[in-house]
């Protein structure tokens, strides 16, 4: 919540609340997205990490009405953007806010492209949709808006195909394409995929000239830990469709409130060459998501994991001012239950390797 001029609570930019999306398959329903919920405001940064499969794709293409329904369901939530519902809907106020509200940059430009329109044109069509604007003025503001991608030549290389493009400056298009209205929200999908690094440092440093200048809410979705303490301000980490921890960017590096952030991180590669560091693997494999576990998806692999953690979900734990973990770790009735992930932060920074305990150690029924 933010405050105006006159003191009056606002609500966030965007807010979702428990959302729920399962897909239909001839095998069963696949609970991909139970019960997700954030919010961001304009101007921050809030990226949303875990491994592939967590439902990092599927939780903003729900929120962007890109879900095919059926297979797909939305089972229960809510999404408002500045207070207007937009879960299930298209439009608010009788205009598409997918492209005007909120621009998305997708995972695979190449094939999120049409190969058989020039990319000027494809970027123009935007603002004919969206803006009302002539196919001359569409076309013109397209040119302007590569030359801002720092697309060079940007007049010419509005007249070609995305097959004549390189793999940086396709991203670079679809940043450009997503930016053409000016949106409230920018939601970039895996942008830096398959990118080397001195082209994903160049796409990075274009999001964060481009949220300066506009002051755009950017959501992130990404794997990789680097880019997230580059760019975020709030981060949200997922497993099994769930959001595990939420908090600042320094909360989830220095002081992460769930064993899985702690293995995330032990599986980071350190850049400091004089720290003594060993990369752990998590040991296991992500849960069914035909049939979730009943209590925390976690406690298969978990380290720390207790006989609760077998039978009861737990809620999330307040562990720090917009810091949230949930870990049945943080329950007042494990006493020095969060020393555990100090110790396995320690475990991980020094290189010993923490062993697995018992899935009947601790009790706190």
């Amino acid at each position: 919540m933010t405050q105006n001029g006159s003191g009056e609570t606002q609500p966030p930019l965007l807010e979702v609340n428990d959302l729920k999306v399962e897909f239909d398959t001839y095998g069963g329903t696949v609970q991909a997205v139970r019960g997700v919920s954030f919010s961001i405001e304009g101007g921050q940064t809030l990226a949303i990490v875990g491994e592939s499969g967590c439902g990092k794709s599927v939780t903003v293409q729900t929120l962007m009405g890109l879900v095919p329904m059926p297979p797909g369901r939305l089972k229960s939530g809510t999404a408002t953007l500045r207070g207007e519902n937009i879960l299930g809907q298209t439009q608010i106020g009788g205009k598409d806010f997918r492209g005007s509200e909120i621009g998305m940059i997708f995972q695979d430009p190449m094939t999120s492209l049409n190969p058989t329109m020039t990319i000027g044109r494809q970027i123009a069509e935007t603002l004919e949709v969206h803006r009302g604007w002539s196919r001359k003025k569409s076309l013109a503001r397209a040119v302007e808006l590569l030359e801002m991608a720092r697309i060079p030549e940007a007049a010419q290389r509005a007249k070609q195909y995305p097959f004549e493009f390189s793999g940086g400056m396709l991203q670079r298009a679809m940043i450009a394409m997503a930016i053409a209205c000016e949106p409230a929200i920018l939601i970039a999908d895996e942008p830096t995929t398959a990118l080397d690094v001195t082209i994903q440092a160049q796409v990075l440093d274009l999001m964060q000239d481009l949220q300066r200048d506009r002051g755009t809410a950017i959501i992130l979705i990404t794997h990789d830990l680097g880019v997230v303490a580059r760019m975020a301000d709030e981060v949200a980490v997922m497993y099994a469709g769930q959001i595990v921890e939420r908090g600042s960017v320094d909360d989830i590096f220095y002081r992460p409130a769930h064993p899985y952030t702690v293995g995330l991180r032990a599986a980071m590669p350190s850049n400091n060459p004089a720290a003594e560091h060993r990369l752990l693997p998590i040991e296991g494999s992500p849960p069914d998501l035909f049939s979730p576990p009943v209590g925390c998806a976690y406690a298969a692999r978990c380290p720390h994991a207790m006989r609760v953690c077998n039978t009861h979900d737990p809620a999330p734990f307040a562990v720090g001012k917009g810091h949230f973990g949930k870990c049945w770790l943080h329950h007042e009735r494990v006493p020095g239950g969060a020393q555990r992930i100090v110790s396995a932060i320690a475990g991980a920074t020094t290189g010993d390797v923490v062993q697995p305990a018992s899935a009947n150690q601790g009790d706190a029924r």
